[in-house]
């Protein structure tokens, strides 16, 4: 990994992307870059009816992921600062392939390919998983109005879905190392111990990158 570290923390909603990110930012001094959430207009009611405002809600994220990724595309190679985001702009073919009918799906697969061609790109991805009663009891504590919609069908699905793109990601991009945590096992907030574990396993893999390279 030549160039600076530019690391994506991933997993399904309430998984504690945010917070991890925040902790790595802190932690190894890098650049913080959080995705738009709670101002996406279109949130609340997608969660109440995910047919008619899926669309929507994606090209909303779409469009706000490839500002900020511009923007930090720029900044990052100009300045030399490393990144540190929770989230990889891939993340919305995911939920696109799970929410969006076929025509609409064709479409956005097509607005998806022309935005990204040019971003910047994570070239180290962090990938939390958890079990579904842990992402609902996370849901809850939280309290953000928009999710309290979000039905467990759903966001178990939406959990599959991640372990799937995981692993044909690791598949496809070997030279991109990908750092798995549990979070039903480790609490980063809480717990010192599983803090400096998973410090030690980030600078474990970055440096992995660097002699890969």
């Amino acid at each position: 990994m030549h160039e600076l570290p530019f690391i994506a923390v991933e997993g399904p909603i309430g998984v504690g992307k945010t917070s991890l990110a925040k902790r790595i930012s802190d932690h190894f001094h890098y650049e913080l870059l959080k995705e738009i959430v709670e101002e996406n207009p279109f949130l609340g009611k997608f969660y109440e009816d995910i047919d008619e405002w899926s669309f929507q809600l994606e090209m909303f994220f779409l469009t706000n992921r490839y500002k900020q990724l511009n923007d930090i595309r720029r900044d990052y190679l100009s300045q030399q600062k490393p990144v540190v985001a929770d989230y990889h702009i891939a993340k919305n073919m995911i939920f696109a392939q799970r929410t969006l009918a076929a025509a609409e799906y064709e479409k956005y697969s097509k607005i998806f390919s022309i935005l990204t061609e040019d971003v910047a790109l994570p070239n180290m991805v962090i990938y939390l998983d958890a079990s579904l009663e842990t992402l609902l009891k996370r849901i809850e504590m939280r309290a953000r109005a928009a999710e309290q919609h979000i039905q467990p069908d759903y966001l178990e699905q939406l959990t599959a879905d991640y372990r799937n793109f995981m692993d044909q990601f690791e598949e496809e991009n070997p030279h991109i190392p990908v750092l798995r945590l549990s979070g039903d096992k480790l609490d980063f907030v809480q717990n010192e111990q599983d803090w400096q574990y998973i410090c030690e396993e980030i600078s474990f893999h970055l440096n992995k990158g660097v002699t890969s390279s």
